[in-house]
């Protein structure tokens, strides 16, 4: 991955880039950016580019990787000996470290970087099961860390998603980031920092991704998918700068099933239909866990886009034809504090279903509450 494949981010790059060039390089660097953003892609190619051999454009603000020598090349299949991948993985018989999901990270990654939490659970079949980042995950970093590079000049430790290791690795992270050994560079990459320790946070210098903008989600899809200039940026409107969602959008596999299935919810609570609504908590519960929480977190969403259309907000939601109907429609049957108890209840749902609680249990509990409350 080379910086010139990212489109946007060019002041993220600079900053990147100028860091290395004067020798600035923090030890620890924190990519805090939005989901389905530039974040993993960005520590990629900060890591082709510090190892690089023959670095492009020195001084200018368009340097980079050459993308040709033996470090770059072995980067860019992520078999590179001095960069250790670290991500979450479901507790399954495989193994619970991600050596074990090496092979089939790797060709995650490289179908495309832009990546979610979902996407690589439903890959490995994770079911439902919840991805962390366990012990044994921790002493296999301290493991790796004492080890010398082997052929680069910086040893890499890339962790995807640091906010799901548990406190035994974070608490083991933050003693090898006190004293990191030499010539050893932590490139985290995060969606949610908040849920981080703070002594983490600390100790690292936070890089900052913004989402992407509109047009660069629409140059990419054009020069990546072939899309034509009006469905490019169609689609880029409604993905909102989350490039995942734009792809999946790309190929009919966006929120049309989330959407179908909180419709239906919330017709069969409006029109009290105990029987469907016990039906649906046992389809529920055969969801896998991600799907479960990205259902709740979907259904948070769209009270808050009923929220703005109430408010006369309108002009800020990017939904399509069906969702903004729907939207319209039902929020004449809702006022201001239902939609502010429908989301409390959502999120006290979600905490629970975090803690494994039984998903068919939390679902009918919901439902007969919102059938209460939508009359």
């Amino acid at each position: 991955m080379q910086f010139s494949d990212i489109v946007g981010q060019d002041a993220v790059r600079q900053l990147l880039v100028r860091a290395v060039q004067t020798n600035h390089l923090a030890h620890a660097l924190l990519f805090d950016g939005p989901t389905g953003g530039a974040n993993l892609a960005l520590a990629l190619a900060l890591a082709q580019y510090v190892n690089c051999e023959d670095k492009q454009g020195s001084g200018t603000p368009t340097a980079d990787s050459c993308g040709r020598c033996a470090s770059c090349v072995k980067i860019q299949k992520l078999v590179h000996p001095d960069l250790h991948l670290v991500f979450p993985v479901a507790n399954l018989s495989k193994g619970k470290t991600s050596e074990a999901y090496l092979t089939d990270f790797r060709k995650f990654l490289l179908t495309q970087p832009y990546r979610t939490l979902p996407d690589w659970l439903e890959t490995i079949g994770a079911d439902n099961k919840q991805g962390n980042i366990s012990a044994e995950e921790a002493r296999s970093i301290l493991q790796k860390l004492s080890l010398k590079a082997y052929e680069g000049p910086y040893k890499i430790m890339l962790i995807w998603l640091p906010e799901l290791m548990n406190t035994t690795s974070a608490n083991a992270l933050l003693k090898v980031l006190e004293e990191p050994p030499a010539q050893t560079l932590f490139l985290l990459v995060t969606n949610q920092p908040d849920k981080l320790l703070i002594t983490i946070l600390s100790r690292t210098q936070r890089v900052g991704v913004p989402a992407f903008s509109d047009d660069d989600v629409a140059t990419h899809l054009r020069q990546h998918l072939n899309l034509d200039e009006t469905t490019a940026r169609r689609v880029a409107y409604l993905a909102d700068g989350n490039m995942a969602e734009a792809l999946h959008l790309s190929t009919q596999e966006g929120t049309d099933s989330e959407h179908a299935w909180f419709a239906e919810w919330m017709r069969d609570c409006y029109r009290q239909d105990l029987a469907k609504l016990v039906k649906q908590a046992d389809q529920f519960d055969g969801f896998s866990k991600e799907k479960q929480k990205g259902l709740f977190d979907y259904s948070i969403r769209l009270c808050r886009d009923l929220f703005l259309w109430q408010q006369g907000a309108g002009a800020l939601l990017r939904l399509p034809d069906d969702e903004m109907s729907f939207v319209k429609n039902f929020a004449k049957v809702l006022n201001t504090s239902h939609i502010e108890r429908i989301v409390a209840d959502l999120n006290e749902a979600a905490y629970h279903l975090e803690r494994n609680a039984r998903a068919k249990m939390v679902l009918l509990d919901l439902s007969l509450t919102f059938t209460r409350i939508i009359k």
